[in-house]
């Protein structure tokens, strides 16, 4: 028998367990995405349940079949039945860098959650192209590029725009915020096996509402849940097809400065953990195509686009643990079909009715940890302090948006009230301003030419010196804006540091990296190390 003549099961008992496991995070994804928009964005829910969720829940179906259908392939081609699809969906940590970098601040600059809308379906706009035609680079811009680098700017979004809210509303309501971080605590990261094995964010969720629900019989109201929002859920109950948006798409392009400085290193970041994801599933046997898998997400997104959603698909982390559990390629399949009725049907605003917020955020938190830790976990230890030196950036983008935020509230800001006056209680809103301006990429080469400096590799360190002195003079790093010499005093600061880098690489006299000292004083790294 040929291999094409094993026809591969579609379903196996093994796709009911990752049916679950993925379709839950597929749902947490959903909740969080529709509360960041209600409740962050102020969106109106004609447009949330209307426009918006129809055209996601599209997307992630076409996402989850096509990736049904290419495990399929593989599996006839092979002629083996243990293929597993490869899990996809909203990208978590580009959902909360187009809401809280891109869309949050036009909505408060314009006033109108609608101009933020359009800038973010610019920004996935942008994102699709750069997915669809950056394949062809992208394996060069890995092998260049240190994983501190790339690690380390992540994880400074994953501190400052991830983790830090949901921690916060954690402890404004400790009693569903905490509780439900400690059970996702104990699963997920002390390897509890819950009842029958539930997924621990499900049983997360579903302990929040009780408690949530449940305060409401002593009048404590934890969690804001009330009947009146109940039953006003239901009126988004109906069936919404997902429309063109071809005309917010280009109203968007009005802010186009503001979005090229993160939609194109983060399309650029899209396509390495792509790779990294796709290899990931070739070491766990299964080994699709990488060219297919980068296009595939780049047109999928570029259609969600088009029909009004504005977060970008990925290939998601994970296919070994989908695979071991036993899913094959039904679960895949399954999942979109269950999701784009939830969308279409406008489920979604019954069951965010029913669940705080604050009981998905321990997740949301979850993930930021992960996130930041892996920056730590998957590089040199050696390589550490470059990942510190990726989360400043991040971090003075953060401070300034909560200042800014703040002196708004009080209808103010920062010029008005004076920088010096600020300079005198310790806030150094310039210097926050520099340094936070396009955090996504100045995150990348610092660490980068630090990560050079520490591994004795002047010569490179000086390349990245100059492209960031590039980048600066048109406004990508350190800047607010694109445009030519926006900042040309850093620009020719990062030139200086490509100058003596270059310098140290052809005169300096060297020491010893730690190892080689070690190493010369016959003390060998422990084997742990």
């Amino acid at each position: 028998m040929t291999a094409s003549d094993n026809k591969p099961k579609i379903w196996t008992p093994g796709d009911w367990n990752a049916f679950f496991g993925f379709g839950t995070n597929i749902l947490v994804n959903l909740l969080t995405l529709t509360a960041l928009l209600r409740f962050v964005l102020k969106m109106p829910d004609e447009i949330v349940f209307g426009r918006i969720l129809p055209a996601t829940g599209l997307m992630l179906c076409l996402s989850t079949l096509y990736y049904a259908w290419l495990a399929y392939k593989l599996a006839l081609k092979t002629g083996r039945n243990d293929v597993c699809a490869l899990p996809s969906g909203t990208s978590v940590p580009h959902m909360f860098v187009v809401v809280f970098v891109i869309m949050l601040p036009i909505s408060l600059q314009t006033g109108d959650p609608i101009k933020g809308w359009e800038a973010g379906l610019t920004w996935v706009f942008i994102q699709s192209f750069v997915l669809m035609i950056g394949g062809f680079i992208a394996p060069v811009i890995r092998k260049i590029t240190p994983r501190a680098a790339l690690l380390g700017t992540l994880a400074g979004v994953s501190i400052s725009f991830i983790s830090m809210r949901p921690a916060l509303e954690m402890f404004t309501t400790p009693v569903i915020g905490v509780v439900c971080f400690a059970i996702i605590l104990l699963s997920w990261f002390g390897g509890v096996r819950y009842y029958k094995g539930i997924p621990a964010g499900l049983i997360a969720i579903a302990v929040g509402s009780v408690i949530a629900w449940g305060s409401n019989l002593f009048g404590l109201n934890y969690g804001d849940m009330t009947l009146a929002k109940l039953t006003g859920s239901f009126s988004n109950f109906g069936f919404s097809i997902p429309l063109p948006a071809f005309g917010h798409i280009f109203s968007g392009f009005e802010f186009l400065g503001v979005i090229l400085v993160t939609a194109i290193p983060f399309g650029i970041y899209d396509l390495v953990e792509a790779l990294d994801n796709v290899e990931s599933a070739a070491v766990a046997g299964d080994d699709f195509p990488t060219t297919r898998v980068l296009t595939a997400d780049g047109v999928i997104s570029l259609i969600g686009c088009s029909l009004g959603n504005p977060f970008i698909n990925a290939v998601y982390i994970g296919h070994p643990g989908w695979k071991s559990m036993g899913g094959r390629i039904g679960y895949s399949a399954a999942t979109g079909v269950v999701v784009i009725i939830f969308c279409t049907f406008g489920i979604i605003s019954l069951m965010s009715s029913l669940i705080p917020i604050v009981a998905i955020s321990p997740i949301l938190l979850y993930i930021g940890m992960l996130i930041g830790a892996q920056a730590f976990q998957e590089t040199p230890k050696s390589h550490a302090p470059a990942v510190i030196l990726a989360l400043t950036p991040h971090l003075a983008a953060w401070g300034k948006l909560l200042i800014d935020n703040s002196l708004g509230a009080a209808g103010t800001n920062a010029a008005a009230v004076g920088l010096d006056k600020l300079g005198q209680v310790g806030v150094l809103y310039h210097g926050l301003e520099v340094l936070g301006g396009g955090a996504i990429l100045s995150g990348v080469i610092l660490p980068a030419i630090a990560v050079f400096v520490i591994d004795r590799k002047f010569a490179i360190g000086s390349y990245f010196a100059l492209t960031g002195a590039l980048l600066t003079f048109f406004g990508l790093m350190h800047g607010e804006k694109i445009g030519i010499g926006e900042s040309p005093v850093i620009a020719c600061s990062y030139v200086l540091v490509g100058l003596v880098l270059a310098g140290c690489a052809k005169y300096a006299v060297v020491a010893p990296k730690p190892a080689e000292e070690e190493e010369l004083h016959g003390h060998l790294p422990m084997a742990a190390d």
